[in-house]
């Protein structure tokens, strides 16, 4: 059984040390969670930090994510939350639709929405 391919979005709007903290904090949960998980295998984080989330097109990682999730890099994205994937509810379902058309699944922890669930928009 092939390995699912997954990938974890991290993004912290403000540079001050609670938020740096609050991005190591993340990288080290989601490489932990990623590398334990049965039948996944990590193969990358992306992580805009000091950026809003209220505009996508100002986010270089989340831009160089979506790219390489229309090339097919990942089955799988892993996020702690969907204000920080996203703060703009058209930009959020937009992308959101986008991944699903492409195959590849946005998870997210805090809220437990997984989008390939029927009811998760």
């Amino acid at each position: 059984m092939e390995k699912i391919q997954a990938v974890a979005y991290i993004r912290v709007s403000t540079a001050s040390d609670a938020q740096l903290h609050s991005y190591d904090f993340q990288e080290q949960y989601w490489r932990r969670v990623l590398t334990e998980t049965p039948n996944t295998e990590m193969v990358g984080i992306y992580a805009d930090m000091g950026i809003s989330g209220s505009s996508i097109r100002k986010r270089p990682q989340f831009l160089a994510m979506m790219q390489d999730a229309r090339e097919h890099k990942f089955d799988e994205i892993h996020t702690k939350s969907v204000s920080r994937f996203a703060r703009n509810t058209v930009e959020l379902l937009e992308a959101v639709r986008e991944l699903r058309d492409l195959g590849i699944e946005v998870i997210f922890e805090k809220e437990n929405i997984h989008t390939f669930d029927s009811t998760s928009e």
